[in-house]
């Protein structure tokens, strides 16, 4: 008897995400190979253009090691893009935050990003709504910061 994890539904919808999620790195690499970026250093420009953040909370948000970021944002601040600055609200704390050109390289980046666009155009806001919900709830709190 199959469990609820071992089902053909749940193996089929595990299959598709696996395949977006696959999809969505090769293009995001490419994009990022567009500017002469990893995939890494890009995501660490998306996520700084959303706003500031110390690099423990990159790391958090990436699931990487801290030093994996350290050395990323110090790439990404040798070609301007990214800058560290104090926090206001501690200012034993250093954030990193783009620069203006970091900012407008993020958004050539998305807006090269054309995958996970194009599909979603078909979908109702309605659709894109519940669709949205449903990625949510599979990933918990972390999803809507």
């Amino acid at each position: 008897m199959a469990t609820e994890h071992s089902d053909p539904l749940t193996l089929e919808v595990v299959g598709l995400i696996g395949t977006v999620v696959a999809r969505y790195y090769e293009e995001y690499d490419h994009a990022a190979a567009e500017h002469s970026l990893t995939g890494a250093q890009a995501r660490v420009l998306a996520l700084l253009s959303i706003r500031p953040m110390p690099m423990r909370r990159i790391a958090q948000k990436l699931k990487c090691e801290p030093s994996n970021v350290t050395g990323i944002v110090d790439r990404l601040e040798t070609r301007g893009l990214v800058e560290r600055r104090p926090d206001p609200s501690d200012r034993r704390v250093k954030l990193a935050a783009p620069t203006e050109k970091g900012r407008q390289t993020a958004r050539q980046l998305r807006d090269g990003l054309n995958f996970a666009r194009e599909p979603l155009a078909d979908l109702s806001v309605e659709e894109r709504t519940v669709l949205r919900d449903l990625l949510r709830r599979m990933l918990g709190d972390d999803a809507e910061e």
